[in-house]
C-alpha cells in the first residue's frame, strides 16, 4: 500500500507510572541518530516535572541488541566535509547523556544484547543497569580512529583500577559476568526474565532498584578476575609507549596478546584515549567531561585516521586500515594539545 507510515525510531509512552523509552531501529541495531536523541530528550524533559512519571525505563525492540553505537557513516561523511552535521549530532547526543546523568527520577536500562559506543552513553548514566547472558559490552572506538566518547572519559576512568584504560585502548568485549563485577552494569537478569522484570517495575514504578534486586540473579564467575592484577600493573602509565613497554617486559601470553590487539588500533586514537581518561579522572563534573569530549570529537572526525577507520571497518570491511601516523612516535604532544584545546565560548558545548 502507498503512503505507508514508517515506524518511529524511538517509541515513548507512559505506562503505570513508568516513562517508557524503546529504541526502535532494529535493522541498524538501534544505532543512534540525531532524531532519536531528540525524541528521547523531548520525552525526558516532558516527564521531568510530571508527577504521573515515577521512574524511566529504556529498552529496545527486536532481538539483535540494545544499541550498537552512533550512526558512524553519517558522522564520517560529515567529517569528510566541514563536520557541522557530526558536531550537531554530538552536541545533541551529549546533551542527552548529561540529561540522563543529572535526571531527578530513577532511570533503568535493560541492555540485552550488544551495547557499544553510543549505547553505553544512554545506559551508563542510568541508576539501574541490567545485563543479560546475551549482553556484549565494548567501547571499540580506537579500532575506527575515534575515542570512547559519550562520557567514556568519566565512566571508564572511574572503573576499578586500570580496567577502564584497558577497555578503552583494546576495545575488549565483555560479557555480563565481567560487566557486573566491574560495576559497569548493576544487575544480571536472564533474558527470559526481562518481561517479568518489566511487569514488576510497572507494579512498583517508584523503586526500580528494589525490583531489580529482587529479580536479579548471579551472572557466574568473572573471567577477567584472572587478569585484574596484570591490568592494574601494566596499564597504570600516562603514556601509551610506557604501557607497550610494560606489556612487552611482562612477556606473559596474555600481555603479548594485548600488544597484538593494540597494534591493530590507530596510534593517534590510543594516545587520545589515554589522555582523555587521565583527564576525565581529574574533572569534577560530568558536564566538564562532555565539553572536553565535544571539542575533541568535532576535530577527531576530520582526521585521516577516523575517515580511514570507518572505510576499513564499516564501508569496505577489509579490516586493513592504513593508519597515519603509522606508529606511536609519529603522534606528537603538540598534535594532542591541539585536539584537546578548549573551544571558544561561542562554539563550546553546553548542557540543555
Amino acid at each position: 500500500m502507498n503512503g505507508q507510515v514508517s515506524e518511529p525510531e524511538v517509541i515513548t509512552r507512559i505506562e503505570s507510572g513508568v516513562g517508557r523509552i524503546t529504541l526502535n531501529r532494529p535493522k541498524a541495531i538501534h544505532a543512534l541518530n540525531r532524531g532519536m536523541c531528540e525524541a528521547i530528550i523531548e520525552a525526558l524533559l516532558a516527564w521531568r516535572g510530571d508527577e504521573a512519571v515515577r521512574s524511566v525505563l529504556i529498552d529496545h525492540a527486536g532481538e539483535r541488541g540494545f544499541c550498537a553505537g552512533g550512526d558512524i557513516r553519517m558522522i564520517a561523511e560529515s567529517g569528510a566535509g566541514d563536520a557541522s552535521e557530526a558536531r550537531a549530532f554530538f552536541k545533541t547526543e551529549y546533551q542527552l547523556n548529561h540529561l540522563m546523568f543529572e535526571y531527578p527520577k530513577p532511570i533503568s536500562a535493560i541492555v540485552d544484547g550488544i551495547v557499544m559506543g553510543g549505547g553505553v552513553g544512554i545506559s551508563e548514566p542510568a541508576d539501574v543497569r541490567i545485563a543479560t547472558e546475551r549482553t556484549t559490552y565494548a567501547m571499540p572506538e580506537t579500532g575506527i580512529g575515534l575515542f570512547p566518547d559519550v562520557g567514556g572519559g568519566w565512566f571508564l576512568s572511574r572503573l576499578p583500577g586500570q580496567t577502564g584504560v584497558w577497555l578503552a585502548l583494546t576495545g575488549a568485549r565483555l560479557k555480563a559476568a565481567d560487566t557486573v563485577a566491574l560495576g559497569i552494569h548493576t544487575h544480571f537478569v536472564e533474558s527470559g526474565a526481562t518481561a517479568a522484570l518489566k511487569d514488576e517495575l510497572l507494579a512498583n514504578p517508584s523503586d526500580p532498584k528494589a525490583v531489580a534486586d529482587r529479580v536479579s540473579g548471579e551472572p557466574g564467575p568473572a573471567p577477567l578476575d584472572a587478569h585484574r592484577e596484570a591490568i592494574d600493573r601494566l596499564f597504570a602509565f600516562d603514556t601509551v609507549e610506557d604501557i607497550f613497554a610494560a606489556l612487552e617486559g611482562d612477556g606473559s601470553e596474555w600481555a603479548l596478546k594485548q600488544i597484538e590487539t593494540l597494534k591493530t588500533k590507530s596510534p593517534q586514537s590510543l594516545k587520545i584515549s589515554l589522555r582523555q581518561i587521565r583527564t576525565g579522572a581529574g574533572l569534577s563534573s560530568f558536564a566538564d567531561n562532555m565539553a572536553m569530549e565535544y571539542a575533541l570529537g568535532g576535530r577527531v572526525v576530520r582526521t585521516h585516521d577516523f575517515q580511514e577507520g570507518v572505510r576499513a571497518v564499516i564501508v569496505d570491511k577489509d579490516n586493513a586500515p592504513q593508519w597515519s601516523p603509522a606508529d606511536l612516535s609519529g603522534v606528537s604532544d603538540a598534535t594532542l594539545d591541539a585536539l584537546f584545546a578548549p573551544l571558544p565560548a561561542d562554539e563550546a558545548w553546553s548542557t540543555l
